[in-house]
């Protein structure tokens, strides 16, 4: 008889009154969720064919993660609440020495900038609690994606003018714009792990949890556009108008196949069209391999070599931003297919 979570055991079922069949429940199970006789149990029929039982009334649990800065290797602390924040905690409490109560705070205003929701909820001289203000459940996903790509392509096109001959300024906050990026990314991450661990969470995002499990491989690719859009701005801002690109030619004129592509595919997260996916991965192809080819002649012409290495690095940097968008495109259609697949009953 199955007496705690993991455990299995078959039960026959009942034919009663002519017209129903019963199952009765582990007696464990009903008092572990405080149930008694005549409280209601919510049955979900599955997709998998399978049945969920879950307490009408069932109360969230909070989660909470504590740690003790003396049982933590010395500059790991950031990577400690991460970590915590992306498990899907709610609560972190961070035990310190007096002394160290500087460091431990200024670790905690960086782990805030690049976090969405948790604020300080306690402090004391040898100890922070920090609480989520976010509930998992209340910003849609696509949402947090469609942003991360608003920055996204903020930021390109703004490196794009500059590289022009707009002011520089136009891009002298892209670190900032980067933090904002990467805080969706994790938040989104963050969302998926649990929606994982918590169906109600799935149901309030109004998403399968394996489709929050691709919409979270969507944001890394967003993120390592990103990480390739920082480059190019800072590489931008340290040659400071000293070569000149003209958005005419290889590899600028690249930049709006990309914007177009990546653009498109956003539009097919709703719309799930495999043509249109196909074809903007296609166009990103063909970028790629111009781009390739153009960083295999730049070598062979008689521009400087600062000159040289800087449009080598922005062409890169162009192509890789065309790479992880086909990437982008191929999560997608993995959705799609998920969403295509039917189930059917295996011959005994």
């Amino acid at each position: 008889m199955a007496k705690q979570a993991g455990d299995k055991d078959v039960r026959k079922l009942q034919y009663t009154g002519g017209a129903t069949y019963t199952l009765s429940l582990p007696k464990s199970w009903v008092q572990s969720h405080g149930l008694e006789s005549r409280d209601g149990v919510q049955i979900d029929w599955r997709p998998s064919g399978a049945l969920r039982l879950t307490p009408f009334d069932i109360v969230d649990d909070i989660k909470k993660i504590s740690f003790s800065t003396t049982n933590i290797p010395e500059g790991a602390l950031l990577d400690h609440l991460m970590g915590a924040y992306l498990s899907g905690t709610d609560r972190i409490i961070i035990r310190h020495k007096s002394e160290e109560s500087r460091m431990v705070k200024r670790v905690i205003r960086t782990f805030q900038r690049s976090t969405r929701g948790f604020e300080i909820e306690d402090e004391s001289e040898h100890s922070i609690t920090l609480i989520t203000l976010l509930n998992a459940g209340e910003l849609p996903m696509r949402s947090s994606l469609n942003q991360m790509y608003m920055q996204l392509n903020s930021l390109v096109r703004d490196t794009l003018e500059v590289l022009s001959g707009e002011d520089i300024e136009l891009i002298e906050d892209y670190e900032e714009r980067e933090r904002e990026i990467d805080s969706l990314r994790f938040l989104i991450e963050r969302q998926a792990g649990i929606a994982l661990d918590s169906y109600k969470v799935a149901e309030r995002l109004n998403l399968g949890r394996r489709q929050a499990v691709e919409y979270a491989n969507l944001a890394r690719s967003l993120e390592r556009m990103a990480d390739h859009t920082h480059q190019m701005a800072r590489l931008t801002i340290e040659d400071a108008g000293n070569t000149s690109l003209s958005t005419e030619s290889v590899p600028l004129n690249q930049i709006p196949v990309w914007q177009e592509a990546i653009r498109a595919l956003m539009i097919n997260i709703r719309t799930k069209d495999a043509e249109e996916i196909e074809k903007a991965r296609d166009s990103l192809k063909e970028a790629q391999n111009v781009l390739k080819e153009h960083e295999r002649s730049l070598w062979s012409g008689r521009k400087d070599a600062p000159k040289l290495l800087f449009e080598d690095h922005i062409s890169e940097s162009v192509r890789r931003l065309c790479a992880y968008a086909r990437d982008f495109g191929e999560t997608l259609l993995n959705m799609l297919a998920h969403d295509l697949m039917v189930t059917e009953r295996r011959d005994e």
